[in-house]
């Protein structure tokens, strides 16, 4: 009788743990990228140890924003709020800060288009005019086919144009930018039409300017590729979603193909923080109030050792982040951001065999091209490689307040 019952509890406790399993996997769509993650994750090891016993190894952080201080049923004066919180605490942030060259930390501002309002975009040049980030391009669509898509690029374009925003510092001036979808669903890869609509959506792109998508991961949504802490050219199929699941890594000597480079940031598994004690969390290397940066996190980002093929001594460290959101100023412009700084500058700063470099999202993207261009040493020294600054920087762009 107590074998029986004994059995009994043993196969509900299987039972029960088997279905928590199930569950997990399917909430966390671990079974889309854990293949691409594993076999990375080799090759990254691999590139991270012949860095370090090469030489010094680089590393270069990127914290790009999904900056939205225009939210559903938000007042003006939240958003004025919202805005000043960053005028006022970011500048003070960043002056305790600098990196290996004395440069204080840079923001990338992706700024959603379809909530352009004008004094938001004047207080973020304020910010760029300081030396402390850039703007780059934001957008939640949906609905949507390639030409009323390629309409709202160009409309949001020529709103960020009147600030010097995506207007390049040369003759003839380029139209550029950077891009992060606002509803994870880049190249309709949600498979709903109310988050994006558009198949050829990384055409779209192309076309209207864009040199880069910065949207990945979006663990645990389903639209997180396959290919997994690489980056890489995606090339559109205009009849299927999702063509950025797949994709050729960029390489030392290599050249440009496809449609779009995609540069995401690090995902893995966070083993010191368990649900239930027993999963661990995934990492997908975005900051927020319920989830601040740590020491122990930044080390997990740099491990994952980001980098171009042949070219393992630069590590990129890209990292999300909602910016505008209240709940996560302490993460941003508080002491969780303060110990993220001090974290990243005591390791890979102060430490021999490591440079600490702070960059935009475009020149980040310059200093991809220059790795694949064959460039070696100290990679600050590409920041403006293939995109030069925008008018954002420039002491004669004119508000337009």
């Amino acid at each position: 009788m107590l074998v029986a019952v004994a059995m009994f509890f043993a196969v509900g406790l299987a039972v029960t743990v088997g279905w928590v399993i199930a569950r997990e996997v399917r909430r966390t769509q671990v079974f889309l990228w854990l293949p691409g993650y594993l076999s990375q994750k080799r090759r990254n090891r691999r590139a991270q140890r012949s860095s370090r016993r090469d030489g010094e190894t680089h590393v270069l952080f990127c914290m790009v924003d999904h900056f939205e201080p225009i939210s559903a049923g938000s007042t003006r004066d939240q958003e004025q709020s919202r805005m000043r919180a960053w005028l006022d605490g970011y500048p003070r942030l960043a002056g305790r800060h600098r990196d290996s060259h004395g440069r204080p930390p840079q923001h990338t501002w992706f700024y959603p288009i379809e909530n352009y309002r004008s004094e938001y975009l004047d207080g973020l040049v304020e910010l760029c005019q300081q030396g402390l980030g850039e703007i780059e391009v934001h957008l939640h669509h949906g609905h949507d086919t390639s030409e009323t898509l390629q309409q709202k690029l160009r409309q949001g374009l020529a709103d960020f144009s009147k600030h010097g925003a995506q207007q390049t510092q040369e003759l003839p001036s380029r139209t550029t930018y950077g891009f992060i979808h606002g509803n994870m669903a880049l190249d309709n890869s949600r498979l709903d039409p109310a988050f994006c609509g558009v198949n050829d959506e990384l055409t779209v792109l192309r076309n209207t300017g864009c040199y880069a998508d910065f949207s990945l991961p979006t663990v645990p949504c389903i639209s997180q590729s396959r290919k997994v802490n690489a980056i890489y050219y995606a090339t559109d199929d205009p009849g299927q979603p999702k063509s950025f699941d797949t994709g050729v890594e960029v390489e030392v000597g290599g050249r440009q193909t496809g449609d779009l480079l995609i540069v995401p940031g690090p995902l893995s598994f966070n083993w010191q923080n368990r649900k239930w004690g027993l999963f661990p969390k995934f990492e997908n290397s975005e900051l927020q109030g319920s989830n601040p940066p740590s020491a122990s996190r930044v080390q997990n980002w740099a491990n994952q050792h980001i980098h171009v093929n042949g070219r393992p001594e630069w590590a990129f460290v890209k990292v999300s982040c909602h910016g505008a959101e209240e709940r996560s100023w302490d993460a941003l412009l508080g002491e969780a951001a303060e110990e993220m700084y001090g974290s990243l500058e005591a390791r890979y700063r102060d430490q021999s065999g490591y440079r600490l470099h702070y960059v935009t999202a475009r020149e980040l993207y310059n200093i991809i091209k220059a790795a694949e261009a064959g460039k070696t040493g100290d990679p600050s020294q590409y920041k403006d490689f293939s995109i030069p600054p925008y008018h954002t920087h420039s002491a004669t762009v004119k508000h337009s307040r």
